[in-house]
C-alpha cells in the first residue's frame, strides 16, 4: 500500500511533499482519507513521511526498525483518520503524536534494559504538551523562529538539526565530537526553554 521507506520517494514525490504541506491542505487530505481515499494516504506520505521517519528514528535509533514503525503508523493513520479533530490539534501533531507512541511502543517491547539505556532521550509526560508536540504544532512560524533565536548558536543548530532534518542524537554527537549525553543534555535545556517560549 505505501513504499517502505522515505529514501525510496521519486521526483514526483518530492513535489508533493513540498506542495502538500500547508495545514489547510493537510487537513483536506485527512478528510479525503477519513473518505477511504488511497490517493489521499499516498500524498499524505509524500508530504509527512520524511519528519515521521525522524521522530521514529531519534527514539529507536535504528533506520530498519524505524521503517517496520513508520509502516504501521501509516496503518494507523489509514484506519483512524476518522477520529481526527482538526478542532483540537494540528494534523502534524497527530500524526506525529502517532509516530512518537508507536515508536515508544517498539522500544519498549526489546526489553526493559534496552528501554531503560534510551529512556533519557525522551521527554517524561507530565500532563502537558511536550516540547516537541508544540514543534510540530507551530503554526505561527515567526513566533517559532523568534523563540529559537533567542537560543544560543550551539543549542539552535543540534534542534534544528534533530526536529527539522532527522538526525539522530547519535549523530549529532559524532558530528559535533562531543559526548552522546552532553548532547542530549543541550536538547533538553533547549527544549525546556523553547517550551516556556511557545506557551508565553
Amino acid at each position: 500500500m505505501i513504499q517502505r521507506s522515505p529514501s525510496c520517494d521519486t521526483t514526483i514525490g518530492t513535489a508533493l511533499a513540498t506542495a502538500a504541506t500547508t495545514p489547510e491542505i493537510l487537513s483536506s487530505l485527512m478528510t479525503r482519507i477519513a473518505s477511504g481515499e488511497r490517493e489521499a494516504l499516498r500524498q499524505l506520505y509524500q508530504a509527512t513521511s520524511s519528519k515521521l521517519f525522524g521522530v521514529c528514528l531519534r527514539i529507536l535509533s535504528d533506520r530498519e526498525e524505524s521503517e517496520d514503525v513508520l509502516q504501521d503508523v501509516f496503518v494507523t493513520i489509514w484506519r483512524r483518520a476518522d477520529r481526527f479533530d482538526v478542532t483540537r490539534a494540528s494534523v502534524m501533531t497527530w500524526l506525529s503524536t502517532i509516530a512518537r507512541n508507536r515508536s515508544i511502543d517498539r522500544l519498549r517491547a526489546r526489553g526493559p534494559l534496552a528501554y531503560a539505556g534510551t529512556i533519557d532521550g525522551l521527554e517524561i509526560p507530565d500532563g502537558a504538551d511536550s516540547a516537541e508536540t508544540l514543534l510540530s504544532a507551530a503554526d505561527d512560524r515567526n513566533k517559532l523562529q523568534g523563540c529559537l533565536s533567542e537560543l544560543d548558536d550551539r543549542t539552535q543548530t543540534v534542534i534544528r538539526t534533530a526536529f527539522f532534518e532527522g538526525v539522530t542524537y547519535e549523530t549529532l554527537a559524532r558530528n559535533m565530537d562531543a559526548p552522546l549525553g552532553t548532547v542530549k543534555s543541550w536538547i533538553r535545556r533547549g527544549l525546556a526553554k523553547l517550551k516556556g517560549c511557545l506557551q508565553s
